[in-house]
């Protein structure tokens, strides 16, 4: 198989897959190194598809096929709270597709989430405390932002209570 028709296949699987496609197993399916993938992954994205590489594999966003409003939301907390921020979007309708923070030299900082369901959130924060990483909010005292789908304005501003009543929306903090 030649190299555009093996990126034409892992896009038509992305495209036909319903969760996230790791790198390993589109490496089996198409026979080559994970590192291929990798770089077909690149190439398709250079060609303007939107990829998301999630802790779980890649995926396409689904708001494509369907009606939602994706909104911005700014949060403030410590690590005790992450998981509670993450369960009570998702427990509320949300979808978390990722997390951003400023960074004072390197500018915007971005990683895909893709968190739809308290078993997700659990899965992520699992990872994160099995390899003994940090959340990026770390480098910038918590502020943190996170792109967010639901399926209504409704949902959208039951989230925002929620995670005021929290403590952790920094929309309605001072100085944010």
């Amino acid at each position: 198989m030649d190299t555009k028709s093996r990126r034409q296949q892992v896009l038509q699987m992305l495209k036909n897959t319903k969760g996230p496609v790791t790198g390993s197993n589109l490496a089996k399916r198409f026979n080559v190194s994970r590192q291929i993938i990798v770089g077909d992954i690149s190439v398709l994205r250079a060609g303007g598809i939107t990829i998301y590489a999630t802790p779980q594999g890649y995926v396409l966003p689904e708001e494509a096929n369907r009606d939602v409003v994706v909104a911005t939301i700014t949060c403030q907390h410590d690590n005790a709270s992450m998981l509670q921020e993450l369960e009570t979007v998702v427990d509320n309708g949300g979808f978390v597709r990722d997390v951003i923070v400023e960074h004072p030299l390197y500018g915007e900082i971005r990683a895909d989430l893709m968190l739809g369901s308290r078993h997700d959130v659990q899965e992520f924060y699992n990872s994160m405390l099995q390899c003994e990483a940090k959340p990026l909010s770390l480098i910038t005292n918590g502020v943190h932002l996170h792109t967010i789908e639901v399926p209504s304005e409704a949902h959208l501003q039951r989230i925002r209570q929620q995670l005021k009543a929290l403590g952790v929306l920094a929309e309605d903090q001072a100085g944010i």
